[in-house]
């Protein structure tokens, strides 16, 4: 259990790792005390916030809590490296970066040329549902093909003999073209009319109207 002296050491640390605005390009790493694990590619970052629909960007932009398990493992690997971590970055949902919400992001700390060190995850944002759930956000051909296949069933959904005593496939097609035109004008209305995107051009986009 933490003493009262240790609890308001770690609320200090959160206090300058929510309060971090510097821009470094890199933090230096004791090579031989590395994890392999934690080491990620921007491109492998890129991928998974596309994936999973997530937004990588700098810790100063984060409004949600630090908790005091991802400080602790920020003085962990401070100590173990020798070094002060800085220019942390997360990997969240585009809401934690406006308000607090029960999501749970990842803390990176950059090496230099494109990798960055996995420092702490606490939550399930990686969930293989969460992945299914964003598909159709994750670029313009998904989100076509998500509309395409949508349109199909709701048209299936459609009793034709109500407007005809005896159906076919053209009249299904009727339907079905109808059905495509008014999801898509849905479509189009959210996700560029009220400001939204597809996950591989938000990604790493501070803005929230991106």
């Amino acid at each position: 259990m933490l003493s009262s002296t240790n609890i308001r050491t770690e609320l200090d640390s959160i206090k300058r790792v929510e309060k971090s605005v510097e821009l470094f390009d890199k933090n230096t790493f004791d090579i031989d005390s590395v994890e392999p694990s934690r080491i990620y590619h921007i491109s492998q970052i890129k991928q998974i916030c596309i994936d999973y629909r997530l937004r990588f960007l700098n810790a100063k932009l984060f409004k949600g809590s630090f908790p005091i398990e991802a400080v602790t493992q920020i003085k962990m690997i401070e100590e173990q490296h020798q070094t002060e971590l800085t220019d942390l970055r997360i990997m969240a949902p585009s809401k934690l970066f406006k308000l607090e919400n029960a999501d749970d992001p990842l803390l990176f700390a950059p090496m230099g040329n494109g990798y960055y060190y996995l420092i702490h995850q606490w939550g399930n944002d990686l969930h293989p549902l969460r992945k299914w759930l964003v598909w159709p956000f994750k670029n313009l051909i998904n989100m076509c093909l998500a509309t395409l296949v949508a349109s199909f069933f709701l048209s299936l959904l459609v009793p034709i003999s109500l407007f005809t005593p005896n159906p076919t496939i053209s009249d299904f097609m009727l339907i079905y073209f109808f059905m495509f035109k008014s999801l898509a004008a849905i479509v189009i209305y959210y996700t560029f009319a009220r400001g939204k995107n597809v996950s591989q051009v938000i990604w790493n986009s501070k803005y929230h109207n991106s």
